[in-house]
């Protein structure tokens, strides 16, 4: 298991917008992926399940999955200011 932890870039946090786009590039790859933050963890492939980490900006959240090219994907998706 590989696994990232990243701080949220995102000045709104991981709302809809963010989430929908982590989401997408997420269900991209076949191997389940997930988010993790205070003990909760959320499938990246869903935009929904991840709003409900309810994740604000500068969280850390540890991004796991078998595939090492899927969390650093994610991460590095997770650190950007999706909104801008």
């Amino acid at each position: 298991m590989t696994t990232q932890t990243v701080v949220v870039g995102s000045p709104v946090g991981l709302h809809a917008r963010p989430a929908a786009l982590i989401a997408k590039a997420a269900g991209a790859y076949d191997e389940e992926i997930l988010l993790v933050l205070d003990g909760e963890e959320a499938d990246a492939a869903s935009s929904l399940m991840i709003m409900t980490l309810g994740a604000d900006f500068g969280a850390s959240v540890t991004v796991e999955s078998e595939n090492a090219d899927a969390v650093a994907e994610i991460a590095s998706l997770i650190a950007k200011d999706l909104d801008a």
